[in-house]
């Protein structure tokens, strides 16, 4: 069977686990405390009015139902009404959606920009000093909170230095990435810190490796064995720990987002949940998921096409 048939199947397999996802989500929306027709209203509405409005979103109907109403309208397209907006749920994520994945994409690249040089230094140096403060900041950025990171970065480089924008998303494309320095930097050297760890013991483990003596046995020089051997091999693992920590960094979108004021997908999730808007929770976390789920398949397409002897 070839190598790349999973392409066909995977797909299919995906289906169960975001139905799955859809279920969590709808369960664990409704069960947040609060009434979101109250809240949209005030507390000195009508109790006419809350019927009325209740009945026009459907949140008066039994929670099977409700989620039947969430199957048929994703089933056509849209996502329901949202009761804060009062628009289409499908649109308002469409108009969040920009933000949020240029911080991803970003936040991938800077990643394996910072990961990358460190990881070869320190592996190509190994227990020497330079190695040592290597792992030192790498220890130190596994316990920096990814919030009072990217506070930290507002006020020496915003703040103090004025090289960057304090928050805001901007107009212009040159504006734009100016902006996003700041929050990709903050995701990515959270991240960079577990993929440098995991890049060096891979470097390590191929250097000392029998093609890599075989490479040198033929007189080969150390900087095309690395760039030949070495580097290609080690990257595997990185892509396979870059999607499983996928859902963190969508994650972490949440928080860096509500930090920096980006009109992203983050934000919109987190004011949905506290006005108790069911509707655009349960599209922006369906959405959410999806994003994980094709993620992980494209590390998987990636991991096949590095590497001719893995099949999955």
């Amino acid at each position: 069977m070839h190598r790349y048939s999973f392409v066909l199947y995977r797909p299919l397999q995906l289906i169960p686990v975001l139905f799955g996802i859809s279920v969590l989500s709808f369960v664990l929306v409704k069960s947040i405390p609060g009434d979101p027709v109250r809240m949209l209203l005030g507390t000195k509405a009508t109790p006419e009015a809350v019927a009325r409005i209740r009945a026009l979103y459907g949140l008066d109907e039994p929670l099977f139902m409700q989620y039947f109403y969430f199957l048929k309208n994703l089933g056509i397209g849209e996502m329901g009404q949202s009761i804060l907006y009062k628009t289409p749920v499908l649109p308002l994520i469409a108009d969040r959606v920009a933000p949020t994945l240029f911080l991803v994409i970003g936040s991938v690249l800077l990643t394996l920009l910072i990961a990358v040089p460190l990881a070869s230094v320190a592996a190509t140096w190994r227990g020497r000093a330079v190695d040592h403060a290597i792992r030192a900041f790498t220890t130190a950025g596994l316990g920096f909170p990814a919030f009072w990171l990217g506070i930290m970065l507002i006020i020496l480089f915003s703040v103090k230095l004025g090289l960057f924008p304090v928050a805001g998303y901007g107009e212009t494309v040159i504006d734009k990435l100016h902006h996003m320095i700041l929050p990709c930097l903050t995701v990515a050297l959270a991240l960079s810190a577990v993929v440098t760890r995991n890049l060096r013991a891979s470097m390590i483990a191929e250097l000392a490796s029998d093609h890599a003596t075989a490479a040198r046995a033929k007189g080969l020089s150390e900087s095309w064995i690395f760039r030949r051997h070495i580097l290609p091999n080690s990257l595997i693992p990185a892509i396979n720990l870059l999607a499983i920590n996928v859902g963190w960094l969508i994650g972490g979108s949440v928080v860096v987002e509500t930090v920096f004021s980006l009109p992203g997908m983050g934000q919109l999730l987190v004011r949905a949940i506290f006005t108790r808007d069911y509707m655009v929770v349960q599209g922006v976390t369906l959405v959410f998921a999806c994003a994980t789920v094709l993620l992980n398949f494209i590390a998987d397409v990636l991991t096949v096409a590095a590497d001719p002897r893995v099949k999955l």
